[in-house]
């Protein structure tokens, strides 16, 4: 906010009473009171920016235990500050969906670039060309990502994170989540 530490001891010095007792140049109670509310304006600065889930770092746990994160498939894989608050803002902003354009979305929100393919049974005005597939396709999908996905350490990730993370359990717990209850998910790595 632009305030610093002499601006506290100034306004703390002329709620002083007045009097030779207080009347010097220097008080050195009111220099390290001056410097600890400049450090708790810094604080309450700095909570501005914590407010936002895109941004928080200090206050992530806090926000993780509220919407009930980590999921309880990702309790054995490491996530960096980046993909912690990744999930988090999926989350919080996620209002639910069963399109392949929904998914997709879902998933580039976590860091991966998937592509979606829907089965169709076999029916009477197909070609010969067609797939037999049995009625029970109607209920599968798939999807294709890379067999190897690579998470990158950013300017905002946090000092102890690692440079690179790799592997695709993220994505499949966060599409089995969210996927209709009633289809099967099949993914395909290539």
């Amino acid at each position: 906010m632009g305030i610093v530490a002499a601006d506290f001891y100034d306004e703390l010095s002329e709620l002083l009473p007045s009097g030779p007792a207080w009347e010097t140049d220097r008080n050195i109670l009111l220099e390290a009171w001056a410097e600890e509310f400049n450090r708790i304006q810094a604080h309450a600065d700095n909570l501005i920016g914590e407010a936002d889930p895109r941004t928080t770092y200090d206050l992530l746990a806090d926000y993780e235990r509220i919407f009930g994160l980590p999921s309880v498939c990702m309790y054995n894989v490491t996530q960096s500050v980046q993909q912690r608050q990744a999930a988090l803002v999926t989350q919080m902003t996620s209002v639910g969906g069963q399109s392949i354009a929904y998914f997709i979305a879902l998933a580039l929100s976590a860091g991966f670039i998937i592509t979606i393919t829907e089965f169709r049974p076999f029916s009477v005005g197909g070609t010969v060309a067609d797939v037999i597939w049995g009625p029970d396709w109607a209920y599968a999908w798939q999807v294709n990502a890379p067999a190897v996905t690579v998470t990158y350490f950013l300017v905002t990730s946090g000092v102890s994170e690692s440079l690179a993370a790799w592997g695709n359990t993220l994505l499949e717990c966060l599409l089995n989540r969210f996927k209709p209850a009633h289809t099967v998910l099949i993914f395909s790595y290539v």
